[in-house]
């Protein structure tokens, strides 16, 4: 496969404010989609701190993105979680609960932003696959918390449009300075 040189779209983007192109299973096996999500695996791969990237984030408005969960030195206690989501939805169960996001397309290093952001605990989660296969999987926690940040790229929403208390915004030297130290201690 042919490798995609991608760059991050930016929050101000208006990529990153439009509903997504859905994609036909003709569509999700043709060369340049599979080559479209090796590209952005391997970006996601190479960034630290992000544990997920959806296409209108390297500026394509296509309804897929790439997670790859992995632990790091803010979440050291994260299980590897990687997948591809293609067209997803989900219905949530349950409860909304405040956590801790950041966003590829808002900031590298210390200049990230990040807030608590609430989103369910608990989501009834669909979705297709690299073959287009469909899947359908109650998601918890931190896996949830990532399907529905993803999701939400795909249909023109970004993660400060869901901040409650904006108290809790924060570059992410001071989130690490003032909320992982203190976790880590």
């Amino acid at each position: 496969m042919a490798k995609q040189i991608l760059t991050i779209t930016r929050f101000g983007n208006p990529v990153l404010r439009r509903v997504a192109q859905r994609l036909s299973v003709e569509e999700i096996l043709a060369v340049t989609t599979q080559e479209l999500i090796s590209s952005m695996f391997e970006l996601l791969r190479s960034d630290n701190y992000g544990v997920g990237l959806a296409a209108p984030q390297v500026g394509k408005s296509l309804a897929l993105s790439t997670i790859g969960i992995k632990p790091t030195p803010n979440r050291p206690d994260l299980e590897r979680f990687d997948t591809v989501i293609i067209n997803p939805s989900y219905e949530g169960l349950g409860r909304r609960f405040a956590m801790w996001e950041g966003c590829i397309s808002c900031g590298t290093g210390n200049n990230t932003l990040y807030a608590k952001v609430p989103r369910f605990r608990k989501i009834q989660a669909s979705w297709q696959d690299t073959q287009g296969k469909e899947h359908s999987q109650i998601l918890e926690g931190f896996v949830a918390h990532v399907l529905q940040h993803e999701t939400d790229h795909l249909n023109g929403v970004l993660f400060i449009d869901k901040i409650k208390d904006t108290k809790t915004v924060m570059m992410a030297d001071e989130y690490r300075k003032r909320i992982v130290e203190k976790r880590n201690t």
